[in-house]
């Protein structure tokens, strides 16, 4: 089942029970080593709030800060600097994504269970959201407006962007541009475990925040996990990954183009391809070796392909739809003949590309749609980020006099059953109308 550089290729149907489960298992092994460091900088950023930060900086970033929060002149001007084709493609898709999460916007409602009884449910804006912004080998713009612009459209109170500083004490000049294209209120030149415990417990200088939101590193994500009985977090996300099924009118190199497109993001990547007919197969396998072997992240691109990538043949598109609902992809790309057919047969991803003209890079960048998605198989009880992330729920209820006799007696009954005697009596207090 292995391959020069495809980790697994052949059918379906003859992987290992063993080869299955870590095609299946993506969640990597626990690093307590990075738990611990991580337990480390959250305890330090609480007990010395900003004196940590500024030092870590140094120590991580070897950037020397006089402060952790970028002027916003200095974001505005890395706009004003921005290379004009690139302003109008981040302008292009703040537009599409603004216009895409406007239209996911919940209403209140209300309900009269029974005559006088009306139970309420109300969407309420975040009042503060913290978004996370990769620096280093992974600097991505678009996920800044990812985050930033669907929490302005649902109405958040105020949005800082935190990424970490370079040597020159600034978050990459992409960052800070689209912080600024976006609306965001705040940027801090924090980065890592340390900015997550900022924004999730606050300093002197870093506001504490209601949700965190946004990619990082193992070092962001088993810090997200470790605040979470301080702040709410979007879906915890490692590497990318993707699942392509194919039948026989897809274009191979077509496929082998996406499979590339997610394997450069990490090495630790994850690209799976089902395709009808292990000839159809066998053709993708040949196109993505040669991609491979011509691609400018090659070093990234072959480790990932060696290590998690995969080209397996089914015998009918009905072998392969198990397979994608166990798997869980982040994304999922339906290259068939008549992709809307299978809609309905998908569960558990993160989000659905319709045909192999709807490249993932289309979605990553401009169609509208939220990247920030769910990986390695938590798909399976997580959505991707979108504008109802931003939202709390207030739920309230009204009832009238007639209808307060009306419960009286049967909530009494239900409170005596279970021993919650001071319950029943304040229900049976209304008992006359």
């Amino acid at each position: 089942m292995s391959t020069r550089t495809l980790k697994y290729r052949g059918p379906l149907a003859a992987l290992s029970a063993e080869d299955k489960r870590r095609l299946l298992d993506r969640s990597g092994e626990s690093d307590a080593q990075v738990a611990t460091r991580v337990r480390d900088i959250i305890a330090r950023v609480r007990k010395d709030g900003d004196r940590a930060l500024l030092d870590m900086a140094r120590e991580l970033d070897r950037a020397n800060l006089t402060s952790v929060e970028v002027p916003r002149a200095r974001w505005e001007a890395a706009l004003a600097s921005l290379d004009p084709k690139v302003r109008r493609a981040l302008e292009r898709a703040a537009r599409n994504i603004a216009k895409a999460h406007e239209a996911q916007k919940p209403h209140a409602i209300e309900v009269e269970t029974e005559p006088g009884i009306v139970v309420g449910r109300r969407p309420d804006p975040l009042g503060r959201v913290g978004v996370y912004a990769p620096g280093g080998r992974a600097v991505y713009p678009s996920s800044v407006l990812m985050g930033v612009v669907p929490a302005k459209v649902a109405g958040v109170g105020e949005v800082i962007v935190c990424s970490p500083p370079g040597p020159d004490g600034l978050p990459a000049a992409g960052v800070l541009a689209a912080a600024a294209l976006a609306g965001a209120d705040r940027v801090f030149a924090l980065g890592g475990a340390g900015a997550v415990a900022a924004m999730a417990y606050g300093t002197q200088s870093v506001p504490r925040v209601d949700r965190i939101v946004g990619p990082g590193n193992a070092y962001v994500a088993a810090a997200k996990l470790q605040v979470v009985d301080a702040v709410a977090i979007d879906a915890p996300a490692g590497p990318s990954e993707i699942l392509v099924v194919a039948d026989r009118s897809v274009d191979p190199e077509a496929v082998a183009r996406e499979m590339l497109a997610q394997a450069e993001h990490d090495p630790d990547a994850c690209c799976v391809t089902l395709a009808v007919s292990v000839t159809v197969a066998e053709t993708i396998a040949a196109a993505v070796e040669r991609a491979a072997a011509k691609a400018q992240r090659r070093e990234i691109v072959t480790t990932a392909l060696r290590e998690r990538g995969a080209v397996l043949s089914v015998d009918s598109l009905e072998e392969a739809w198990p397979f994608v609902s166990e798997f869980a992809p982040e994304h999922l790309l339906i290259a068939t003949a008549m992709p809307r057919e299978h809609l309905e047969r998908v569960r558990n991803c993160g989000t659905v590309f319709l045909g192999e003209r709807a490249s993932v890079a289309f979605g990553d960048y401009m169609t509208g749609a939220n990247h920030v998605l769910p990986t390695a198989g938590l798909g399976h009880a997580y959505s991707g980020l979108s504008v109802l992330d931003f939202y709390r729920w207030t739920t309230y209820q009204h009832v009238d006099h007639a209808a307060a006799a009306q419960l009286a007696e049967d909530v009494g009954v239900l409170a005596d059953s279970e021993g919650l005697f001071a319950h029943a009596e304040a229900a049976r207090a209304w008992r006359k109308p």
